[in-house]
């Protein structure tokens, strides 16, 4: 058994070294996504509130989480509270009467983007390792090539290769099932 998936085990008893353990080792993770996802938005007290968040709602919904997931788990959390909290800020920074609907706005498009989306997350369940997690880690975290090479122990230039070739791939299948792209 993993060291991740031990961990989870004993995060689910609501043992707090564990939590201690994960918080050591996945706030870099944690924090890299959140600062990521605000792209200078946040300040760094925000982006340590949001960390610490993320961790508080760990522990509260451990029973809610497959162990052999923990990862993934962490940084959908990690995500979702940054995007709370830049929501809270927003709010604070747009003025309702500024915004503007263009006159193309059209209900087809949203329905055919929603379609496409969902197409999309299809092509990617197809898509095998380690291409499918450099594709997750730099469009769904937000990391930048030289954090996924550093993480995944891959040299730059091949991240970059692999992300044009799995780009290429996802476009071929979406054109296959019926989207131009």
């Amino acid at each position: 058994m993993d060291e991740n998936k031990k961990l989870a085990l004993r995060l689910k008893k609501h043992d707090e070294r564990a939590l201690d353990r994960i918080m050591l080792k996945y706030t870099p993770l944690v924090s890299s996504i959140i600062h990521n996802i605000s792209n200078g938005i946040l300040s760094k007290e925000d982006i340590e509130e949001v960390t610490a968040d993320t961790f508080v709602s760990l522990w509260k919904n451990a029973d809610c989480f497959d162990p052999d997931k923990l990862t993934g788990y962490l940084c959908t959390i990690a995500k979702s509270k940054a995007l709370d909290c830049l929501k809270k800020h927003r709010i604070s920074l747009v003025d309702i009467n500024e915004v503007e609907i263009e006159d193309n706005f059209c209900i087809d498009e949203i329905t055919e983007s929603r379609e496409l989306i969902e197409e999309l997350k299809k092509a990617v369940d197809t898509i095998g390792e380690p291409e499918r997690e450099i594709l997750i880690r730099y469009y769904f975290y937000y990391q930048k090539i030289e954090e996924i090479s550093g993480c995944m122990k891959i040299n730059p230039a091949t991240v970059k290769v692999k992300l044009h070739r799995t780009r290429k791939k996802l476009k071929k299948i979406l054109t296959e099932r019926g989207f131009g792209l």
